[in-house]
């Protein structure tokens, strides 16, 4: 019986998130540069002919109906496949951490199923499934590190330098929505340029989302102090909790405070998976 081992998805930081408007259909327009890091969770997919979709937690449970089976779901209704999957999942990178691990497996799912039930379907057709499921999944879909805008639609492929970083998941989590909903969410900021962003790509810009984030969840703050206490400058990604600081050479992080994940990380040129499915809409 076919099957693929093994599959990465790994996770992403928001080097910066500035919020400059919204529309209005209540979308936000942001621009943000998005890097793929060295933490994933692995993922196994069997074969299955009789059509059934199953999952197995190897990690952590997740819930029900998450972004994987929702993922599997999607593409068998999309090219009206009858062919099935057991998939199982090793899950490492946080949850409501702001690190784009669910739609980050999305991304992979859709990638590995696309090979393993022979669908030969092209970049643009699964990044259209993908959009639909989160407005990530398609960054991770086409696997490098990008300049994002719009409502994270509009990517544009950049070369980073190759750097360390702490990556700190304090106990609690955040929920997205809450943010976005939140009032005195800063939603004005000036449009970036992508050269103004080269002239200093670690230390450029900030994430409108964080004065929000440490008012819901004082965990941020405490997590942004103990990379202080380092000397390390921290910055959260995304919608939270985790924050991250760039690492200077010969620097190592402290034992992390109970409750706490740490992790020294480095980024990614290519995400593992590029190349899976082709760029093109050509048959």
């Amino acid at each position: 019986m076919r099957s693929l081992h093994d599959v990465p998805a790994p996770a992403k930081l928001n080097l910066f998130l500035h919020i400059t408007g919204r529309r209005p259909d209540g979308y936000h327009l942001l621009q943000s540069v998005f890097m793929l890091i060295d933490w994933h969770d692995t993922l196994h997919f069997e074969l299955r002919p009789d059509g059934a979709l199953s999952r197995e937690d190897l990690g952590p449970p997740l819930p029900p109906e998450d972004l994987v089976l929702r993922a599997a779901r999607a593409l068998q209704q999309a090219t009206g496949s009858s062919a099935g999957a057991h998939i199982q999942i090793e899950k490492r990178v946080p949850a409501e951490a702001g690190m784009g691990g669910g739609s980050s497996d999305a991304a992979s799912t859709l990638l590995a199923l696309n090979r393993l039930w022979q669908l030969g379907l092209k970049l643009p057709a699964l990044e259209k499934i993908g959009l639909s499921l989160g407005a990530d999944v398609p960054f991770f879909l086409r696997g490098r590190n990008a300049w994002v805008e719009g409502i994270g639609e509009t990517i544009t492929p950049l070369a980073l330098p190759s750097a360390r970083f702490a990556v700190v998941k304090p106990a609690h989590g955040l929920a997205t929505k809450g943010i976005f909903q939140d009032p005195s969410l800063k939603r004005d900021s000036n449009s970036a340029t992508i050269a103004g962003f080269a002239a200093d790509p670690y230390g450029f810009g900030h994430n409108d989302l964080e004065p929000v984030a440490r008012r819901l969840c004082p965990d941020v703050a405490e997590a942004l102090q103990w990379l202080g206490s380092q000397g390390l400058h921290g910055r959260m990604t995304g919608s939270g909790s985790a924050v991250f600081a760039l690492l200077p050479g010969g620097k190592s992080l402290v034992q992390a405070p109970a409750g706490w994940v740490a992790r020294e990380c480095g980024n990614m040129d290519v995400h593992p998976l590029v190349g899976w499915a082709s760029s093109d809409d050509s048959v």
